[in-house]
């Protein structure tokens, strides 16, 4: 099966703001069977950026988040800005 993204949405909570302020960190909900690669892939090819690290997260009520780390020179309050997140 083909699908156009892995990335679903970016998921904004209090401590994902601070995340984004603090951490230069996104978090986005992903496709149930997207990889650390495919997210980083994506978002590089999606956003324009570079990705240091992606570390995934599988959530008791079975939703997979993805914790986006940026490479210096990126910012994620710009992404966000450009998302209506901040």
């Amino acid at each position: 099966m083909q699908r156009d993204s892995v990335l679903l949405y970016p998921l904004v909570t209090e401590k994902t703001v601070k995340m984004i302020e603090r951490e230069n960190k996104l978090v986005f909900v992903i496709a149930p069977d997207a990889s650390s690669y495919e997210v980083a892939r994506d978002f590089e090819k999606t956003f324009e950026v570079k990705v240091k690290k992606v570390n995934i997260l599988r959530r008791p009520d079975g939703i997979k988040v993805a914790f986006i780390k940026l490479a210096e020179g990126y910012s994620a309050s710009d992404i966000s800005v450009k998302l209506r997140i901040l």
